[in-house]
């Protein structure tokens, strides 16, 4: 005995191609960077939750969630103790644009990025780093997204190298 098959009303379904998703793997340090940045973005969405009670919570484990890497954690206390001179750079680079007009995505990638790039006591490659939240910005952000940030976190950087000399 067979089944019958199920009727459908209405027009058929075309099958589109898909195309698989990149199984290119982020580095580990990326990925700790977007889960830095997944904090950030969840308080500012949340009505500016505080970031390091937020971190608390996200560092409690559940089953279905990986620990929340010790560098993203250091990223996001980083900020913390730097919120409000990091929003005055952003601010003061960022020509024609107000922190309250970008993009929630962008304004999390750009304050973490600023906290790291100028606040961290680590020694890193500049371009390393700032290639790196641009990946981010690629992949979580605006078509636009990408250009925007480099452009901000590279003049951030350059000011801040002047005013050092």
């Amino acid at each position: 005995m067979s089944l019958p098959l199920p009727q459908r009303d209405g027009e058929e379904v075309e099958l589109v191609r898909t195309e698989p998703g990149s199984d290119k793997r982020l580095p580990a340090r990326t990925r700790a960077r977007i889960r830095a940045m997944d904090v950030l973005f969840e308080a500012d969405m949340r009505g500016g939750l505080d970031e390091l009670e937020l971190l608390a919570e996200r560092k409690i484990r559940s089953a279905a969630q990986s620990d929340f890497p010790e560098f993203a954690a250091e990223l996001v206390r980083l900020h913390a103790a730097h919120s409000e001179e990091i929003d005055d750079l952003i601010a003061t680079h960022a020509v024609g644009w107000t922190l309250e007009r970008m993009p929630a995505v962008d304004r999390a990638i750009l304050r973490l990025g600023t906290a790291e790039l100028v606040f961290s006591q680590e020694e890193q490659p500049v371009g390393a780093v700032l290639g790196q939240y641009v990946d981010i910005a690629t992949a979580l952000s605006t078509g636009d997204s990408p250009r925007f940030v480099n452009a901000l976190l590279q003049r951030i950087v350059d000011m801040q190298s002047l005013l050092q000399e």
